[in-house]
């Protein structure tokens, strides 16, 4: 990854198969390499990702664009700004910043009624805001929906996750089936293994290819992440020589947003 370079990754799968660990480890890796400014996205409702980056969000994009359809819906909003301008400035309010990433959570539901309007304005202001960042890392939502509505259109990588299961391939093969069906141009896509063992890796390869998707390595089993998760601790506490710290490193070394290893 040149020095100049902006890049935006998602990391996409089915619930359950680590995506918010792995972005989390990602997040971590690439700080840690003086990489940035980074910007970590919480798109995925449960919103785990502040907590494994041990950052509490008071307020969600989903707050604001609630708020916002309340007030186009009773017509109080300020003439002199346009509705862009407003949920603009919401979404940098919100903005947590910290010395290593900033971090937005878009937060849980729509709730009722349709915000159409809304979700074309957030798209567009967070296509410019990861402008702003060399490297933007998304926490998708699990599932199809976010492909389905074309919100990752300008996602350069994206990293498919699963565990070994035949549900988390068969999950990992519809996913790039709708990137292709909407018309969803990724650079590079790549296919990356949770709580996986050496002896599976195999598998994952195999079912790679069988999807067209490169491999871009996986996480294995790793005793310190199941004793943090236990004490709900943030993994921004796991030791340097972590099996999964080590091996998110790889992966970054891999899908070449690290250069050669020394």
């Amino acid at each position: 990854m040149s020095p100049n370079e902006k890049l935006v990754l998602a990391v996409s799968g089915k619930g359950g198969v680590g995506k918010s660990t792995l972005s989390a480890l990602l997040v971590r890796s690439l700080s840690e390499k003086g990489i940035g400014p980074l910007l970590a996205v919480d798109a995925n409702p449960d919103s785990n990702l502040p907590h494994l980056l041990g950052v509490q969000a008071e307020r969600t994009v989903a707050d604001l664009t609630s708020e916002m359809k309340e007030e186009i819906e009773k017509g109080t909003l300020p003439p002199t700004l346009t509705k862009k301008d407003l949920l603009e400035y919401g979404i940098i309010k919100i903005l947590k910043e910290t010395p290593a990433f900033d971090l937005l959570v878009m937060g849980r539901g729509e709730g009722e009624g349709c915000y159409c309007m809304v979700n074309k304005l957030l798209t567009d202001i967070l296509d410019t805001l990861s402008r702003n960042y060399r490297v933007t890392i998304i926490d998708e939502d699990a599932g199809l929906e976010h492909l389905s509505r074309r919100t990752d259109r300008d996602v350069d990588v994206m990293l498919i996750v699963t565990d070994p299961s035949s549900m988390g391939f068969r999950t990992a093969s519809r996913i790039k089936e709708v990137a292709r069906e909407v018309h969803l141009e990724f650079k590079r896509m790549y296919l990356v293994g949770n709580r996986f063992s050496p002896d599976q890796v195999p598998l994952l390869e195999e079912k790679a290819a069988e999807m067209g998707l490169g491999v871009g390595g996986f996480l294995p089993h790793d005793e310190n992440v199941f004793r943090l998760n236990l004490l709900g601790r943030p993994l921004l506490e796991l030791p340097p020589d972590s099996p999964s710290l080590r091996a998110a490193e790889g992966i970054l070394y891999r899908i070449g947003l690290l250069g050669d290893r020394e």
